[in-house]
């Protein structure tokens, strides 16, 4: 026992080690949603339900008691992020003639794991590993927004370990800590009376470890139906980090300072219902409680007085899912889903730092049993994002020394995921078996 708890912990600090890389958002604001390939397959339809396999921790930690055993999954993502803001007639003139952004968006790798080992016939343990929040954006280091963001950069870590419980045939329930890293570095130009096509650059970084909980419930009252209801607590930071200035008039605004931050909740419902021997079809809602982050207030650590302010100010972020997949033969599942996110950013709270809008995600994927031990999960997904306008400056929360920004955003985003499944020790279905899920 005590071997294989140890075998889990060493399976998530491997995963844990690959995401030293960056990440990128995917999802509204800068969540990430790209946990599983299996589940991406299906625009993460059902995803509470299990249509992720063990990876559906993430959004239902009930799910650690679906397959008996020990398996173990890893997935890997490539989120290719496009986008540009181009300014228009009400940005100041002095920057104007600067230009627009340029391509903002860049390559992100996520990867993402999730261990399950069944200890006897109603306990489970796992362990879930993923990054649940990041973003990367660059524009040109000279442009119009200059003053509002230059680079942005989030990145996280999370470590969720979970104890699952099998009521009885039609009710499992799991909980668990969720223990999360958390680090972020903005850069912005510096309004200063030169030109500005040289302004020096500032910038805030900080990081933070924070620890919030899991929970879920997985309900199978009949063969082929799997309703799924998963919860991911808000994790507290506090964040310890600095503010660069480049000149000594600026100083006072500089050094250690402090920073509390929220990160939003979130609630997941997934339905999966087979249709027949040889398919089922997923349904999926969730909801971000984008709203706790509010206005960041940066607190100087040496004054214990505020020397700036993060306006966030987001909205609620919800997301609606339909899928389905097809057993195509005994080895192979075709699968495919489209999924509406209303984002928590609109015109009221946009700012060039992360230019989100509401969006369409079209997926497809794959998987190929190659034997009864392991199974291969690809997908493939296109994220459709609406135009969004940009305004800062007076009466706006994003205001610079008065000086106006006026632009538009828009951008789209590709992704790729490859994973795998495999399943240690005794096999409980034979090679050939029909890939059909076991609730």
């Amino acid at each position: 026992m005590s071997g294989t708890i140890r075998s889990i912990a060493r399976a998530g600090v491997s995963t844990a080690i690959l995401l030293g890389g960056i990440a990128g958002a995917s999802a509204g604001a800068f969540g990430i949603r790209e946990q599983s390939a299996e589940a991406q397959g299906e625009a993460f339809a059902g995803a509470a339900s299990g249509s992720g396999g063990i990876s559906s921790m993430f959004w239902n930690p009930a799910v650690v008691t679906m397959r008996p055993g020990f398996v173990k999954e890893e997935n890997l993502s490539f989120i290719g992020l496009s986008g540009r803001i181009t300014p228009q007639a009400g940005t100041n003139p002095a920057f104007l003639p600067l230009g627009g952004s340029n391509d903002i968006g860049q390559g992100a790798i996520v990867p993402a794991g999730a261990t399950s080992y069944q200890i006897n016939e109603r306990l489970w343990i796992g362990l879930q590993t993923g990054a649940p929040f990041g973003l990367v954006t660059k524009a040109r280091n000279v442009w119009a927004g200059e003053l509002y963001g230059r680079s942005n950069r989030i990145f996280t870590l999370a470590f969720n370990p979970v104890i699952g419980f099998k009521v009885n045939e039609w009710l499992s329930v799991a909980a668990g800590p969720n223990i999360e890293y958390f680090r972020l570095t903005l850069r912005q130009a510096v309004p200063l009376p030169i030109n500005p096509a040289a302004l020096p650059s500032a910038f805030l970084k900080g990081d933070s470890w924070g620890v919030g909980f899991t929970a879920g419930a997985l309900i199978t009252p009949w063969a082929g139906t799997a309703l799924g209801i998963g919860y991911r607590s808000s994790v507290h930071h506090d964040i310890d980090g600095s503010i660069g200035v480049p000149l000594l008039a600026l100083a006072p605004l500089g050094g250690q300072v402090t920073a509390k931050l929220n990160t939003p909740e979130k609630l997941s419902v997934g339905l999966t219902q087979a249709i027949s021997p040889v398919a089922r079809v997923s349904l999926g809602f969730e909801w971000d409680n984008w709203t706790r982050l509010g206005t960041i207030g940066i607190v100087s650590k040496t004054r214990g007085v505020p020397v700036n302010v993060l306006p966030l100010n987001y909205k609620d972020g919800f997301t609606y899912s339909v899928g389905g997949e097809y057993d195509w033969s005994p080895a192979l599942t075709l699968r495919a889903g489209v999924a509406y996110e209303e984002s928590p950013i609109d015109f009221s709270n946009r700012s060039v730092r992360l230019p989100d809008s509401d969006r369409v995600n079209v997926s497809v994927g794959a998987s190929y049993r190659w034997n009864e031990k392991l199974t291969l999960h690809a997908a493939y997904s296109h994220l459709f994002l609406d135009k969004g306008r940009i305004l800062a400056g007076v009466g706006r929360d994003y205001n610079v020394q008065n000086i106006a920004f006026a632009g538009v955003a828009e951008g789209s985003a590709d992704l790729v995921s490859v994973g795998f499944r495999y399943v240690f020790g005794d096999v409980v279905a034979p090679v050939g078996a029909p890939v059909v899920r076991k609730y």
